[in-house]
């Protein structure tokens, strides 16, 4: 239980490369992976979690060894929220920016695409911002976190713009 087949140092080690490699995984597959999980990405979390485990002890199954293993992803993580708190540049690598997905009524497909976003996704955003069509849509905006925000149009522009269509 307490006995290590590993030296103490390799699991800090380990456990810094996994993190490094994890972080720039999860940041290259968008935000969509990190902010909404659906079943899909849920079972490939699960996944993943299981299948770095090994790279991370070395095969060691002590107590020690995981502890000392938690220990450097925690510090890890503590690290790189000061580095972004304190560096813009590394917050917007690490966090990216937000995108601009509809403005004043018109949908960016471009936005669409390179977040990975479906229709579907899209429409249940608005859906839950209270509107059925974009051109109630003053400004949407998929957020760092992968959430969309939705801001309506007035309603009196909105009822002008459909009295001249």
């Amino acid at each position: 239980m307490f006995q290590m087949s590993v030296p103490w140092w390799e699991f800090v080690v380990r456990g810094i490369i996994v993190y490094a490699f994890l972080l720039v995984f999860l940041r290259l597959t968008g935000r969509r992976q990190i902010g909404q999980y659906d079943p899909f990405d849920l079972v490939l979390l699960l996944i993943l979690s299981n299948a770095v485990q090994n790279s991370m002890n070395g095969g060691d199954n002590s107590l020690v060894g995981g502890m000392i293993s938690a220990l450097t992803l925690i510090a890890c993580h503590v690290v790189m929220a000061r580095l972004c708190w304190r560096n813009r540049r590394i917050a917007r690598w690490i966090d990216g920016a937000p995108q601009t997905l509809i403005q004043k009524g018109e949908l960016r497909e471009d936005v669409m695409r390179s977040e990975r976003l479906t229709v579907d996704d899209v429409h249940a955003a608005l859906r839950a911002a209270g509107c059925l069509h974009t051109h109630e849509v003053q400004l949407a905006t998929i957020e760092t976190n992968g959430q969309i925000t939705v801001v309506l149009r007035n309603r009196d522009s909105q009822r002008a713009m459909d009295a001249e269509s």
